[in-house]
């Protein structure tokens, strides 16, 4: 499988990973291996704008927030006669407002004041099925509590909270599992909390989303994005066997998206950068590389990863990740490789981390639910990889080996000062896996 690619925000020109090697090995990437310091971490991003037009309580639809009564269809009335006024938001008092999924129109925003509660219904037939992208493809799936295709400018803010109900969900799921432990997310369909698609100048802020069935939030096909301020949590284990897939964010196929001061606390990926999947991928011209991300002072306290790229993902670069704080036990950077899918991850950035527990690097393979149909096994390539600015007291560095056909090339370890509970580090043979001014339990470390 071959594929080459252009660098104007992401387009994807056509086959040729041989090629794509050959033409990165001579491109100047813009933060290299040892330059980090020099790093700019500006972002296109256009500037955030308030939203226009009137604004409409979800009350004057007869909607009524007192936590049982079904108002789905008063929230999608009063969304579709602002869209028919040319616009404005859609504001959600005080209250616990109970819904299905419901559909934003272009030019109709979404405010929630503090102590208001968009709360997700737990009768499955309010999400009805739809084609929808989900897990590196498009298949029918449940549409999640609150949907936007095609909404420019986009806001979804203010103080209150977008509750997924999802503790119905995760255990239908586990009830599955226990018959059929094989079963798939495909097969045990569970609504996200927000799926935003096909959408340029995004702005959500300022909200707590908790308890999502699946998801937290998806982004597909979305450019210029700002994501702050978000508190995204699910409840604990000890109040049953889990949330899974409860991923914080999903950005799909997404370019130019900053995500800043937020907090996760999960029981999947917090971050995870996502496109397609299988040995023919490069052929999904939907599925754009993932492109110009930057997340600066996010807490991480419980997940599987802070920042993951995978388990569907083909291209991701340009990532710059600073200024952040890891609680839980979890992996600092996670990046998936999948053995039927070509993958190429590089200039990647981390710095000025703290780590509190965990381990900086989760390099592997994965191996779930692959699909080679048929076809050889492809070559996938990381490289430029910067880890830098890094204090605090963890598990160990982690590990970095790839699948047989994995070219890992460029990793820098700079400016570290860490307490480590064991030295070991795994890592395959990598070109240009350097150390500079590492400080392991108080003493000079290289590679072992």
């Amino acid at each position: 499988m071959l594929f080459r690619f252009g660098w104007m925000w992401g387009e994807v020109i056509q086959p040729g990973l041989m090629e794509a090697r050959a033409f990165l090995a001579k491109a100047t990437v813009l933060c290299a291996a040892g330059a980090i310091a020099g790093c700019s971490t500006s972002h296109p991003s256009k500037a955030v704008i308030a939203p226009e037009g009137v604004t409409m309580s979800v009350t004057e639809f007869g909607a009524i927030g007192d936590g049982q009564t079904l108002n789905t269809d008063s929230i999608q009335a009063a969304i579709d006669r602002l869209a028919a006024k040319g616009g404005g938001t859609l504001h959600i008092p005080q209250g616990v407002f109970l819904s299905g999924a419901i559909f934003l129109k272009p030019g109709v925003g979404l405010y929630l004041d503090k102590g208001a509660v968009l709360k997700g219904s737990t009768d499955i037939s309010d999400y009805p099925r739809m084609n929808t992208r989900i897990e590196g493809h498009f298949e029918p799936f449940l549409p999640a509590l609150v949907n936007a295709d095609g909404v420019d400018h986009l806001r979804i803010t203010g103080e209150g909270t977008l509750d997924g109900s999802g503790k119905l969900f995760w255990d239908a799921f586990w009830q599955r599992r226990k018959e059929n432990p094989h079963c798939t997310n495909l097969e045990v369909a569970r609504p996200r909390l927000l799926f935003i698609q096909n959408c340029h100048d995004v702005l959500i802020s300022g909200l707590e989303l908790k308890d999502s069935g699946f998801w937290n939030l998806h982004l597909y096909r979305c450019q210029d994005a700002v994501l702050q301020g978000l508190n995204i949590h699910v409840a604990p284990k000890g109040a049953g066997k889990g949330a899974p897939s409860s991923d914080g964010m999903d950005l799909d196929s997404c370019q130019r998206v900053t995500v800043s001061n937020c907090s996760f606390a999960v029981q999947d990926d917090c971050i995870a950068l996502k496109g397609t999947k299988g040995p023919f991928a490069m052929d999904d011209k939907l599925s754009q590389p993932v492109e110009h991300i930057r997340i600066t002072g996010c807490t991480f306290k419980a997940g599987y990863a802070a920042l993951t790229c995978g388990s569907e993902a083909t291209i991701v670069s340009d990532v710059i990740m600073e200024h952040c704080t890891v609680i839980g036990s979890m992996p600092l950077l996670h990046l998936k490789l999948r053995p039927d899918t070509p993958q190429f991850y590089h200039d990647i950035h981390v710095k000025d981390v703290v780590l509190e527990n965990g381990t900086i690097f989760e390099v592997s393979p994965w191996t779930q639910f692959f699909d080679l149909k048929g076809q050889p096994p492809p070559q996938s390539v990381v490289r430029d990889v910067t880890i830098t600015g890094i204090t605090g007291s963890l598990a160990s560095l982690g590990r970095i080996t790839g699948n047989p056909t994995t070219i890992i090339s460029n990793i820098a370890l700079q400016d570290f000062d860490v307490r480590l509970a064991s030295e070991q580090f795994e890592h395959q043979a990598i070109d240009g896996l350097t150390f500079g001014n590492v400080q392991v339990n108080g003493a000079a470390f290289s590679s072992r």
